[in-house]
């Protein structure tokens, strides 16, 4: 009897904690059998006692009857246990047993739950189980690379992508420290990123330099995080790096192109400003040029005319500071023709044995035979200067200086070309000094516009900006080498002539013009200074002049009386020069025209080029220049023209 009862008990605890006494009918039923047979055995034993303690008290046939008239309670419960265990059998097909936590056996419909739930759970690791792959996947197949490091540095996972971006094998990695990807600088900056992972910190994200295989640098963005377990312990380092070399690479033209548009933005500017200026600044040293020499022709002072001479080359500085400035910013006009390097560079030759000082040696190699190119004689003229001049000022205790030329084939991999150029032959001229040198440093930013290592007030900056600008419209290229304490080559690079575009020039022309034979020539000019200076040089030289001030005065003035010639500034207000010289040539198209500016404003010509038939007066001008430029512009007019206009 104790012993079924403590089955029962055994059954009906779990079952009822489990929650199943309603629902897990199997255990209700073998809970109730085991019930059964403990009153069972209880009624035995207690109907045994009672007979045995009648017995002894009682007559035989007494106890007989006593035994039969009480063994009907047992034979009652004897049948319930056996209606019991028929119930459970019929129970027993459709159910299973269950040894999990909370019950011993599952009824159908708690097997059904469970049956959903393992349902769900294999579900969700198959999806696990395909996300993992998909993970995998993803991690092999990504171009970044993706590292896994322990606490002391060795790599534990080393994915396809840091195979291809460092040119390790999976195999050469794992187990080896991370520090073979990096210089020592880097290995510190590793150790300390470690460090900080370490200690807990999230998401570390930095650019770093790294070494592959084969010793070559790589720019990359790095991004850690920290690997846990459970329970929150760091136990190593999660790497992502991304190469951004490229991305840096493109970066730095993005800003460099930028830069490069805002200079430009700013030298327009500067060309607007100096284009503003240049006119009038132009005509006022054209006045003091000219006024200087005629009071130097007609002073006998020694002293004055050395005063004079004071005068002079201080505008002679201001003539060629305005006429770099107007070169840098392409606000000037040129005159391109075809150029023979022997005569530009004899023509140099005699203007710097002047100025170049004595304790300079200069040499002078002309190239052997005819050397060609196509461009303005006065820019070419000042490129040779300008370098000339700064080689001069690199040697403050002597040196020499080696002006040359020659041919030279390029093949278009040259290196340290301002700006590149593409193969073929060039004509190559040569500026080589003694002097102090350059660190690399400076060599980097000397064609910058303003750039100069010269003390205040010795350099302006527009020297080599200004050279670099010609040899760059002209389409050649600049090649630089110094050393400090050695010295200085300037290799300039110029597009052989192949097509004449007109005689080369010499570089020569008669030092005295030859005079006027009474040719009236009509002068338009709006500065009446400078406009005085003309009509004195003209009358002094042969010339009858017909001045006036505005462009429709001299259209008015030629009709009424007509001229051999027209010399007029370009710009002017109301009516330019140009404009004028169109409306006069309606009437007499074979009139000789001379213009004079100091900026054209790209009146003349086209793209800042000028044309090659039209004459052209640079302002500032001196006597000689305006007479040339006049006869010749006379000399090409076809004969026995006729005058339009009033007769003399």
């Amino acid at each position: 009897m104790v012993a079924y009862a403590a089955i029962t008990v055994a059954i009906v605890v779990p079952v009822r904690n489990a929650g199943q006494l309603r629902t897990n009918k199997l255990a209700v039923a073998t809970a109730l059998i085991f019930f059964s047979c403990a009153v069972g055995h209880g009624l035995h034993a207690f109907l045994a006692y009672r007979s045995i303690t009648a017995a002894t008290g009682g007559t035989g046939g007494t106890h007989l009857g006593h035994m039969m008239n009480e063994s009907w309670p047992t034979a009652i419960w004897d049948l319930l246990t056996a209606a019991v265990g028929v119930y459970y059998w019929t129970l027993r097909r459709g159910y299973g047993v269950l040894l999990g936590k909370g019950a011993m056996y599952v009824s159908p419909w708690e097997q059904r739950r469970l049956d959903e739930s393992a349902a769900r759970e294999r579900a969700a690791r198959d999806v696990a189980e395909s996300h993992l792959v998909t993970l995998t996947a993803v991690v092999e197949h990504t171009d970044a690379a993706l590292i896994g490091i322990d606490l002391y540095g060795i790599v534990t996972a080393w994915n396809a992508g840091a195979e291809q971006m460092f040119g390790w094998t999976a195999d050469e990695m794992i187990g080896r420290s991370v520090g073979v990807l990096t210089d020592e600088p880097g290995q510190e900056q590793q150790q300390d990123v470690q460090a900080r992972v370490r200690e807990g910190e999230r998401n570390i994200s930095y650019e770093a330099r790294r070494i592959r295989k084969d010793g070559s640098p790589i720019e990359l963005s790095i991004s850690l995080a920290a690997v846990r377990e459970t329970s929150g312990e760091v136990t190593g380092t999660s790497v992502v790096a991304r190469d951004i070399g490229a991305a840096k690479e493109a970066a730095d033209r993005a800003r460099a192109l930028e830069e490069r548009t805002h200079q430009q933005q700013r030298m327009e500017s500067l060309g607007k400003l100096a284009g503003g200026v240049a006119h009038d600044f132009n005509n006022i040293l054209a006045i003091i040029v000219n006024y200087t020499e005629f009071a130097a022709e007609a002073s006998a002072d020694p002293a004055v005319r050395a005063d004079l001479e004071h005068v002079r080359t201080a505008a002679d500085r201001a003539m060629n500071l305005t006429r770099q400035l107007l070169t840098f910013t392409r606000g000037d006009t040129i005159q391109p023709q075809d150029i023979d390097l022997r005569d530009a560079i004899a023509e140099v030759r005699a203007m710097l044995d002047r100025t170049i000082g004595e304790d300079i040696a200069l040499f002078a190699r002309q190239p052997k035979q005819a050397l060609i190119v196509h461009g303005d004689p006065g820019q070419l003229q000042q490129v040779l200067l300008n370098l000339a001049l700064n080689a001069r000022d690199a040697m403050p205790d002597g040196g020499t200086l080696v002006i040359e030329a020659d041919e030279a084939e390029l093949d278009g991999q040259e290196i340290n070309m301002q700006p590149s150029v593409a193969a073929g032959p060039y004509a190559r001229i040569q500026v080589s000094d003694t002097g102090e040198g350059m660190s690399a440093e400076v060599a980097t930013h000397i064609f910058e516009p303003f750039y100069t290592t010269k003390p205040r007030g010795k350099g302006t900056g527009l020297g080599l900006a200004t050279v670099y600008g010609i040899v760059a419209e002209a389409g050649g290229s600049i090649n630089v080498f110094s050393e400090l304490g050695v010295g200085t080559t300037f290799r300039i690079y110029l597009p052989l002539a192949t097509e004449s575009a007109g005689p080369a020039s010499t570089g020569t022309r008669l030092m005295v013009p030859p005079k006027g034979n009474g040719q009236r020539v009509l002068v338009v000019e709006d500065e009446a200074p400078l406009a005085r200076v003309v009509h004195r040089i003209l009358t002094g030289n042969g010339y009858r002049v017909l001045a006036a001030s505005t462009g429709a005065e001299g259209l008015q003035l030629y009709l009424d009386k007509g001229c051999d010639a027209l010399l007029t500034d370009v710009i002017m207000p109301e009516m330019s020069g140009p404009r004028l010289a169109e409306l006069v040539h309606e009437r007499q198209p074979g009139l000789p025209v001379v213009y004079m500016s100091g900026y054209s404003n790209g009146l003349l010509g086209s793209s800042g080029v000028l044309d090659s038939d039209i004459p052209f007066l640079e302002k500032p001008f001196a006597s000689t220049d305006l007479l040339h430029k006049l006869h010749e512009a006379l000399s090409r007019a076809p004969s026995g023209q006729p005058r339009t206009g009033a007769p003399r």
